[in-house]
């Protein structure tokens, strides 16, 4: 039933630089640049507005059930939640430290490195961390209707009158989960003040 931690890592890969093309105030310029943003909004909104029972369920049926179909379906979700919510963090950044680099004479990279990324890591950073804990739940779903992971299990569970197992499956589930995360926050915490 390792569902959920299996797949944070690739949606953030994915949806981190996918957010910038999202983002009015770093892509919305001249007739491409807008066309790459409504492309890429119409995807986040597309794929955020499906059930994650509902996607489960598809992938089930094309690729087989078990935890592959469940990955799929959890990752595509997890792309497009955190994809819009990284958007809206760029979108609402400072725009002094972009237009002071800018008058420097500084590309459009450096603009985005030196001038977007330092404002927009702590935002990243506690909407991935809020995101797992939503997976947590998400691959619950998937995984009962035959995406793997623990959904599979509480099925079972459930399917042969094991209420009482069912319930505590899923409570000692997401406290080790909350656990885990605000243990690995803390840590990187503590090594920035050190570094300070």
């Amino acid at each position: 039933g390792r569902l959920a931690e299996l797949d944070p890592h690739l949606p953030v890969v994915v949806a981190a630089p996918l957010s910038f093309l999202a983002a009015s105030n770093i892509t919305k310029r001249g007739s491409a640049g807008t066309a790459v943003y409504y492309a890429t909004r119409t995807f986040f909104s597309v794929f955020r507005s499906y059930e994650p029972i509902i996607l489960g369920l598809l992938f089930a049926f094309w690729v087989g059930f078990g935890a592959f179909s469940g990955v799929i379906a959890l990752t595509i979700i997890t792309i497009a939640s955190l994809g819009k919510l990284y958007s809206e963090a760029v979108e609402h950044i400072d725009p002094g430290p972009v237009e002071a680099l800018t008058a420097t004479g500084a590309n459009r990279l450096q603009v985005i490195l030196y001038g977007v990324v330092p404002q927009i890591i702590p935002d990243f950073l506690s909407f991935t961390i809020y995101h797992w804990d939503i997976n947590v739940r998400i691959s619950t779903i998937i995984g009962y209707v035959g995406g793997g992971g623990i959904g599979y299990y509480l099925a079972q569970m459930i399917n042969t009158s094991q209420n009482n197992k069912a319930g505590t499956a899923i409570w000692a589930r997401r406290l080790w989960w909350r656990q885990w995360a605000g243990l690995r926050t803390r840590r990187r915490s503590s090594r920035r003040r050190r570094w300070r």
